[in-house]
């Protein structure tokens, strides 16, 4: 199993997928296209039936079931596009055999060096063949991990005959790091009547809750004037849009909070005199306190627009998703099997809200209940991503094992 995942791995990350929240196009962009086809050409090669891709790029296809036992569909997703934070192009994964514990040196040239000083977790890793980057991209184990590791758990199946199951489906979606994967997933063509995300971190990670999130974009007008003569007439909108981030709690930002505690991120400062733009993201677990933040933010734009003038200052502001916990907890036997499933394997689960986004969160609210499990990486978006093979594998056997288990417990 060890080089089947590093072959489709390595294979998959070369292709460069990240998406584009600037596109209309589903997806977003050309690389997740390709990425795509080249899957729906696998799961046929693999022995997968009901294949399909539709018009936005959703691929989907069906393990049929080989037992006489009457077994709920589940499904398994993961997502083909990749993080906008770094580059994704031109990505050359490298493998380091048997991990010492100590340095890996990314790239010599650029002297880009991976340290258990700055990653305190790399460590644990001793005596684990691990797929780094070459210090210049992001590696993709978000999520490629995700559907490297459901592509790999139905061979097995289709391999081994004699483990027996219900339907399984599988889905491969764009534009999950843009927040748009699901926004065209077709919930009543999959038939399943729950699945899981492979698209977690650290082995043993189990997630059935997620933030309730926004968006705000605000736009701040301001009027240059030559600085020789600006006295009483300049407005430099960059100085306001300083002004306006510094009401906001400074120690509610992501870089000082940690488990159920919400954020504002200021993800964009971008503007001159004229104009300045901001692009926040408003994060809580907690559905109260989430909309206490978004009022705390509308009413500190109205008092800018009271005292600049209401077209001077401009909120956007837009939820994006919901805590799929509110979904998941009238069926949590969904996630005991998992739990259950990563015990059987020695596995200690980690269970823990997600800080981040997922497709289970709005995928939950639309029928179809998607807790979380881990895939094996670190260090996502950046490059000092790498993914552990050996938590691969035991990722792949965690997907086999919640198959098994739903079926024996039919």
């Amino acid at each position: 199993m060890k080089n089947e995942l590093i072959e489709r791995f390595t294979s998959y990350v070369k292709v460069d997928t990240q998406s584009n929240e600037n596109s209309e196009t589903c997806p977003s962009t050309e690389g997740q296209w390709t990425l795509a086809h080249m899957l729906v050409n696998e799961l046929k090669s693999i022995g997968m039936k009901e294949v399909t891709i539709d018009e936005n790029g959703y691929v989907m296809a069906t393990l049929p079931s080989n037992t006489n036992k009457e077994v709920s569909t589940i499904g398994f997703l993961a997502h083909v596009d990749t993080a906008t934070d770094f580059t994704g192009k031109n990505v050359n994964p490298q493998i380091v055999e048997n991990y010492d514990g100590n340095e890996i040196v990314l790239n010599e040239a650029l002297k880009v060096v991976m340290s258990p000083k700055d990653f305190p977790s790399l460590p644990d890793y001793k005596g684990h063949t691990l797929i780094t980057t070459d210090g210049t991209t992001l590696l993709g184990a978000d999520n490629k991990a995700g559907i490297t590791e459901i592509m790999t758990a139905m061979a097995y199946l289709i391999n081994h005959p004699e483990i027996k199951h219900g339907k399984v489906r599988v889905a491969f979606t764009p534009d999950e790091e843009i927040g748009r994967g699901p926004h065209k997933f077709d919930v009543a063509a999959f038939q399943a009547k729950h699945a899981y995300t492979v698209d977690g971190g650290p082995l043993g990670e189990l997630e059935f809750e997620s933030f309730n999130a926004a968006a705000a974009k605000i736009t701040i007008k301001g009027n240059n004037i030559h600085p020789g003569s600006a006295k009483d007439k300049m407005v430099n909108s960059m100085k306001i849009a300083m002004d306006l981030h510094s009401k906001l709690p400074a120690q509610e930002a992501p870089e000082h909070t940690e488990g159920y505690e919400g954020f504002f991120h200021l993800l964009s400062f971008n503007g001159d005199v004229e104009r300045t733009k901001l692009h926040y993201i408003i994060r809580d677990h907690d559905m109260e306190k989430f909309q206490a933040r978004k009022t705390l933010i509308e009413n500190i734009a109205n008092e800018f627009k009271a005292k600049y003038g209401s077209d001077n200052i401009q909120l956007e502001l837009n939820d994006q998703y919901y805590n799929m916990g509110e979904k998941i907890k009238p069926v949590m036997e969904i996630v005991d099997i998992a739990h259950e499933a990563m015990v059987n394997l020695s596995i200690q689960p980690i269970v823990k809200p997600i800080r981040g986004g997922t497709d289970g969160s709005q995928l939950s609210y639309m029928g179809l209940p998607t807790p979380n499990i881990f895939t094996g990486g670190e260090n996502f978006h950046g490059k000092f991503e790498f993914i552990s093979v050996d938590n691969m594998i035991k990722a792949t056997n965690t997907v086999i094992e919640i198959i098994k288990l739903t079926e024996q417990k039919a």
